[in-house]
Formats: structure tokens, C-alpha cells, sequence
């Protein structure tokens, strides 16, 4: 299992955000792709942040009792952003998600956001190789 990369389950059609988008654009990206979360980007491609669901609904929360969301996502980004390289092994990252750590995590490569892996990409890594070892086991 060890040797299962996350290249080899991430996405690489990852919803990427931009740091003056506006909040209502953002939280229709994630919910029209059905993300828990995305990378935020720079024009470079450039991590920047990270914008998870939880973000979004603690602001819109407080928007809404004055029925207004002016923010960006540049206003709500998280910085502190873990990431993965597409070399990292599929079991450390299954381990390091058991704990409070994100479900979603950004996959950079030289720098630029190149796809993210998520906690269904890393259960679905993870019933293949099962599958795997029981049929070997037969």
C-alpha cells in the first residue's frame, strides 16, 4: 500500500479558485463540482490558500442576518495550507487524515496546484487494495 501514489487516485480536474473571486461565485463552484473544499490560486497557478465548506458557511452565517456577502475569497482563504505532492505515498496521507486534518488537500508540483486528492479518493485507493489482497489471499 505503501507504494500507491497519489497520483495515481488524485484529481486532476481540481476546482480552482481565484483570490478576488467573490464568495457567492466560489460557493457555487464547490457546490456545482460538489467539493468540500479548493485550492486557491494565483495567475501563476501559484498556491496561495485553501477555501474549505466550513469557511464559506461560518460567513455566510453571519451574512445572513444582514442579507449580504460582500466578501472575497481572498477575505476568507485559509494560508496555512497542507498539501501533497503527486509522489506522496496514498497510506502516509490515509494516516495523517485520520486525525483533525483537512479532508481535501491540494496536490503541488514545482510550485503549481497540479489537482487535489480527498478522503473519497484516498477510501477508494484503499478498497482497491483490499480487494486486491483478498483476491491474492484466495
Amino acid at each position: 500500500m505503501d507504494s500507491i501514489k497519489i497520483s495515481d487516485y488524485m484529481d486532476r480536474q481540481a476546482v480552482l479558485l481565484k483570490p478576488e473571486m467573490s464568495m457567492a461565485t466560489a460557493v457555487e463552484k464547490l457546490l456545482s463540482h460538489h467539493n468540500m473544499g479548493a485550492a486557491v490560486v494565483d495567475g501563476k497557478g501559484q498556491l496561495v490558500g485553501f477555501l474549505s465548506e466550513q469557511d464559506c458557511l461560518s460567513v455566510m452565517l453571519k451574512s445572513s442576518y444582514h442579507c449580504d456577502l460582500t466578501s472575497t475569497v481572498e477575505d476568507i482563504m485559509r494560508t496555512d495550507v497542507l498539501s501533497v505532492t503527486p509522489d506522496d505515498s496514498m497510506l502516509q496521507l490515509a494516516e495523517q487524515m485520520l486525525g483533525l486534518k483537512p479532508k481535501i488537500y491540494p496536490v503541488v508540483e514545482d510550485g503549481k496546484v497540479i489537482g487535489t486528492i480527498s478522503r473519497s479518493n484516498v477510501l477508494k485507493a484503499m478498497n482497491l487494495y483490499m480487494q486486491q489482497c483478498y483476491q491474492n489471499q484466495t
